[in-house]
């Protein structure tokens, strides 16, 4: 069974998107738009991510309009969207959308990813919910040198540091790497 990984890019104050959901700060970082290699979960055969991220990865792209680039971010890895709406999907992705509490969609996940690992890519919510299911084995972020005034919280849950473990931090172009592995609770 693989690891389940919340891997995103953060602001040096904490937003992973602007007040209006927006990755636009991210992309004016040098190299924001072509991250270095090794920078995503490499082993993840499957991604999760909340209704924001995914409706704005569809817009941001037109992927509707250009399903092809779909493929250039997701593969042809099965992304399970938790959302309780009717979402269109892209022409050739393989979209799983799951409504109700994480604890409840794991068993499919997981079986989905097989050995692989799970990429939870967004939002910070999203990857809260793991964190109290349990479920959440590390998070890695790509500090920014942005700060903005508000927008979507990174992780919008009081962790104290006995559950979090720095396993390493490096200069990457811009960004500081951090990873931590997560401590199961006691």
């Amino acid at each position: 069974m693989g690891r389940i990984v919340f891997d995103t890019a953060t602001t040096i104050n904490g937003w992973i998107a602007d007040e209006d959901n927006s990755l636009a700060w991210l992309f004016a970082v040098e190299n924001g738009t072509e991250p270095d290699d090794g920078l995503f979960p490499a082993d993840a055969t499957v991604m999760v991510e909340g209704s924001t991220t995914y409706e704005w990865v569809l817009a941001e792209q037109d992927i509707l309009a250009h399903p092809e680039k779909w493929q250039e971010f997701h593969g042809d890895k099965a992304t399970f969207v938790f959302t309780t709406r009717d979402l269109p999907v892209p022409e050739g992705a393989d979209i799983r959308f799951v409504s109700g509490g994480v604890a409840d969609a794991l068993p499919a996940i997981r079986a989905a990813a097989g050995d692989g690992d799970i990429w939870v890519v967004g939002g910070g919510d999203l990857a809260g919910q793991f964190l109290d299911a349990g479920a959440l084995d590390e998070i890695a972020l790509s500090v920014a040198p942005v700060a903005l005034t508000g927008g979507a919280p990174l992780l919008p849950r009081r962790v104290g540091s006995d559950r979090l473990r720095l396993v390493s931090a490096t200069a990457v172009g811009q960004f500081a790497r951090l990873v931590y592995a997560v401590r199961p609770t006691t």
